[in-house]
């Protein structure tokens, strides 16, 4: 039997448009949008509009456990010269934070953009002070290759991001 707090007990999948509700609740939350450059007081109805205007060369995922929306995670393929490349955002529970969520959301990101779409670049902006989510992208191969200073108002103060990014060597032709 798994512990509720299990993150073995989290289901991935990809997010639906029927989703829309669940992560406009998500997406609301103080901690969730404190960490995003979400707006405050989405409704359900802009969020099935976004969800349903996604590219279809984005991937968007959802963690899930007993038919609750935990977080939520994407990529977002570039265009043209830069389609080797991807923009990665992740969205955590305010209430499930720390329990493995945003690591399966991530190493989820990473298979797909490593092993299925030959993405050899993944790109993010995070707060400055957000040290859990800073420690989880180092983990997971990210490095830090600047910082945005005054990049977003948040809480009435424009914040810092630092801009990590993980490089892959595209995979060649295997020997045989």
């Amino acid at each position: 039997m798994t512990e509720p707090n299990d993150p073995s007990a989290i289901t991935i999948r990809a997010a639906r448009s029927n989703d829309f509700e669940a992560v406009a609740a998500l997406m609301n939350q103080p901690g969730v949008r404190s960490g995003t450059l979400r707006q405050p007081f989405s409704t359900p109805e802009q969020t099935r509009k976004w969800m349903e205007a996604r590219s279809e060369e984005d991937v968007v995922i959802v963690a899930e456990r007993a038919g609750q929306i935990l977080g939520m995670a994407g990529l977002h393929r570039s265009k043209g010269r830069r389609h080797h490349s991807a923009g990665l955002g992740i969205s955590v529970d305010d209430r499930h934070r720390g329990k493995g969520i945003g690591k399966s959301l991530l190493t989820a990101l990473i298979d797909a953009a490593d092993n299925w779409l030959g993405i050899s670049r993944l790109e993010l902006t995070v707060f400055t002070d957000n040290e859990a989510a800073i420690a989880l992208y180092r983990k997971s191969g990210f490095e830090m290759e600047g910082t945005h200073r005054a990049y977003a108002l948040r809480n009435g103060e424009l914040a810092d991001v630092f801009a990590m990014a993980r490089i892959r060597a595209p995979a060649g032709p295997r020997a045989s």
